[in-house]
């Protein structure tokens, strides 16, 4: 790999230039086939000749592919332990108008962590949710930690950065659920198939704004005693039991 191609990859990641260049860098065998896979588009792969004589196969043509030696992939990941391979997409611009009225919709309401937004990402895609709507200051789509927590489901769900406020105002037709401690547990709450949950910041919860607008009010019930326990849930783990749930109501025997 020339060193051209190593100073451009690793300008990847850093946002400034993913934003200017419309790019993203997907790590690891299992991401990297699933982006292969999927309809987005891989501009460049760099691997090493071994992973490249097991999996070359998979590699279409019109993706750019490098060879690439260890100290190669060294400098360009974001990880502590490079992989074998890397792949440089296209990052992808959704039109939210494209949004079905008739499917459930994932809100993120200020997600700071990139880790927790790469889980909620697969938690969404296992449930069956394909359509998070976040709001402008949650993390990036395509920070590479995000990515790598996803484990390829950035390829099966759309993600949408957009004014949240704006966007719940203008659902008039569906339920909006918001996630509060003094809430309907979560196991009564009438969930339809259209409905929207959000999901509030890591620290701070559902900002004020955004609360105004929730029609419902879902709670997760502690089964700890006492004054002395946690304050709260994690995002990402608060997101898998809502879902399921939801789904308990919408399409489970």
């Amino acid at each position: 790999m020339e060193k051209r191609h190593i100073t451009e990859i690793k300008k990847l990641q850093l946002r400034k230039y993913r934003e200017e260049y419309g790019l993203f860098i997907v790590e690891g065998t299992k991401s990297v086939a699933d982006l292969l896979a999927s309809e987005l588009k891989t501009v460049q792969l760099a691997a090493t000749p071994e992973w490249l004589a097991a999996h070359g196969n998979i590699v279409p043509e019109s993706v750019e592919t490098l060879e690439a030696g260890t100290k190669d992939l060294e400098r360009v990941s974001g990880l502590k332990s490079p992989q074998e391979v890397l792949a440089v997409a296209e990052t992808p611009r959704f039109d939210i108008g494209t949004l079905s009225p008739d499917s459930p919709v994932l809100a993120l309401d200020c997600i700071s962590d990139p880790g927790n937004m790469g889980t909620i990402m697969r938690t969404a895609d296992w449930f069956g949710i394909t359509d998070i709507v976040c709001s402008s200051d949650t993390v990036e789509f395509a920070n590479p930690k995000v990515i790598q927590a996803s484990m390829g489901s950035f390829c099966r769900v759309r993600v949408f950065h957009t004014d949240l406020c704006a966007f719940l105002k203008s659902q008039k037709d569906r339920n909006i659920y918001g996630t509060f401690l003094d809430g309907t547990p979560v196991e009564q709450v009438p969930f339809r198939n259209n409905d929207i949950i959000i999901i509030g910041n890591e620290g701070n919860g559902i900002s004020d704004e955004v609360s105004a607008l929730a029609t419902g009010r879902v709670n997760i019930r502690t089964c700890a005693r006492g004054d002395n326990r946690a304050e709260s849930l994690n995002a990402a783990i608060s997101t898998g039991i809502i879902l399921y749930q939801f789904r308990q109501k919408t399409c489970m025997p």
